[in-house]
């Protein structure tokens, strides 16, 4: 049964973009968008350019921001406010999925890529703000991003989560390897399965899925 699956479950971490909600909103987008802009401008290339650096520090470093820390030096907190700059309004509530994630028991997350701010405005366009006891961003892993294992350490000391208690939703398949050896139980939130051995679950319907479980 699913729900003896989750018993052990203190704490619940869950991705932001497009794990609370479905790629199709086109959010992301838009910061894709901001970020070929600031990477052209920045490193003062064209646009094709831009979008295969944009790729390469993606691949390399696991974000366009870690890649360019790490191999410009850039400051990251203008690049932030910059590619966060974006229309949420393409975004609306979803009540059944607020009170799905309400009813769990224990202490619910958010842990993105994203910043803090940036995830509040999210939660706030998705009518989920007030239900998660913590949210953090890439800001408190000291821009470590997923799927770097230090980076989910520093967030879950930071929290006092310990993984053996814990489960985490995520749409990107990489980011729930480190998880998963942590000791967590891992849900992969996506259209369709992957029959990757770090991942315990799979739903491509998340709000059905959290409905099992309490």
């Amino acid at each position: 049964m699913l729900k003896s699956d989750f018993s052990h479950v203190r704490v619940w971490v869950f991705d932001l973009d497009h794990t609370l909600y479905p790629p199709d909103r086109g959010l992301f987008s838009q910061i894709e968008g901001l970020m070929t802009d600031y990477v052209a401008r920045t490193l003062n290339v064209d646009e094709v350019e831009a979008n295969r650096l944009r790729d390469h520090y993606w691949e390399l470093h696991g974000t366009t921001l870690a890649g360019l820390m790490a191999e410009h030096g850039l400051d990251p907190d203008p690049f932030l406010a910059a590619v966060h700059d974006i229309d949420f309004s393409v975004l609306s509530p979803n009540p059944a999925l607020a009170a799905a994630i309400d009813a769990l028991p224990g202490r619910k997350v958010v842990y993105t890529n994203g910043t803090r701010p940036y995830a509040h405005d999210v939660l706030r366009a998705l009518g989920l703000s007030g239900i998660f006891d913590a949210v953090y961003g890439v800001e408190h892993a000291g821009y470590k991003p997923k799927p770097a294992q230090a980076a989910f350490e520093a967030v879950f000391a930071l929290d006092g989560l310990a993984p053996a208690q814990g489960a985490f939703f995520e749409d990107s398949i990489r980011n729930l390897a480190v998880p998963h050896a942590l000791g967590m139980r891992t849900v992969h939130v996506a259209p369709q399965p992957d029959p990757q051995s770090f991942i315990h679950h799979h739903t491509s319907n998340l709000t059905a899925f959290l409905s099992q479980l309490v």
